[in-house]
């Protein structure tokens, strides 16, 4: 698929399916690290309903180690031209531009940025050359409890929108995510879930992120592989009150959800 292909869900929300190729990643690192794995996978995610594949080679959870552009590449270059042959729209996810050109020149649709635009200087006149989409995410160096996180929030919101319309990346390619988990106590993550709807005044289509994150192992008790069901009531709370892609691990379970949420919006099945 071209960048000028790639169109935002109009009817009903999409599931990016995460491929993570790192082998400390939090969740599903070092299980399909190596290429072969990787192209099973994504695959088995296709099959289950990701509308979109967003592919990592370094790990963004708390407290792991950032790793160098030719470690990312080495990771992410076995894979990427496989799993974009596949089809399915791809999302690059780094906040490296280098990683973002040549993903981008591979044939990713999407750059998703976990810094917002705002870690590397590059990084949104490459998303405007590739004329690709791109997920702007809130994040910080560490969480403050006592900071008003959607202020805060608001605050990078323009920051990132300001740094895109500024390299010329167009409104329709540009997206939001509040980024759960990211800089953020526990309690914090909920008042952004809770008024979720509120982040729709800055004008962009929003993204939520949350599975298997600490925010639902913390209410659950639940180990990570047990966060399942923790993570499809964030994801569908998100969705009720705008969301239009949720970013999950377990595929089938949130392409189900979407359908039925689909099905109960327009009264009748959607197929």
């Amino acid at each position: 698929m071209k960048a000028a292909e790639y169109r935002l869900p109009d009817c009903r929300p999409h599931v990016m399916g995460i491929l993570n190729v790192t082998p400390d990643s939090f969740s599903d690192g070092g299980h399909h690290n190596a290429a072969n794995e990787a192209l099973d996978h994504a695959r088995t995610m296709i099959a289950e309903g990701a509308d979109i594949l967003d592919v990592g080679g370094e790990s963004t959870r708390p407290g792991s180690e950032p790793v160098s552009l030719d470690v990312e590449w080495s990771r992410l270059d076995p894979v990427l031209e496989g799993v974009i042959a596949l089809g399915t729209p791809v999302s690059i996810d780094t906040y490296k531009a280098e990683i973002a050109r040549r993903a981008c020149k591979a044939g990713a649709v999407i750059v998703n940025d976990v810094w917002g635009l705002r870690k590397d200087p590059d990084m949104a006149d490459v998303v405007a050359e590739a004329k690709v989409h791109v997920v702007m995410m809130h994040n910080r160096e560490s969480a403050d409890a006592d900071l008003d996180i959607l202020s805060d929030i608001d605050r990078a919101f323009e920051t990132s929108m300001e740094l895109a319309d500024r390299a010329g990346i167009p409104k329709e390619k540009q997206l939001l995510d509040p980024g759960f988990g990211f800089g953020k106590t526990i309690d914090q993550n909920f008042i952004i879930l809770n008024r979720f709807e509120s982040l729709q005044k800055h004008g962009l289509p929003l993204l939520a992120g949350a599975s298997r994150k600490r925010m639902v192992g913390t209410v659950l008790n639940a180990d990570m592989e047990e966060r399942l069901f923790g993570s499809l009531a964030v994801h569908l709370t998100a969705m009720t009150k705008g969301a239009v892609i949720v970013r999950a691990h377990d595929v089938r379970p949130h392409a189900e959800c979407v359908r039925m949420l689909e099905a109960t919006w327009l009264e009748r099945n959607p197929i």
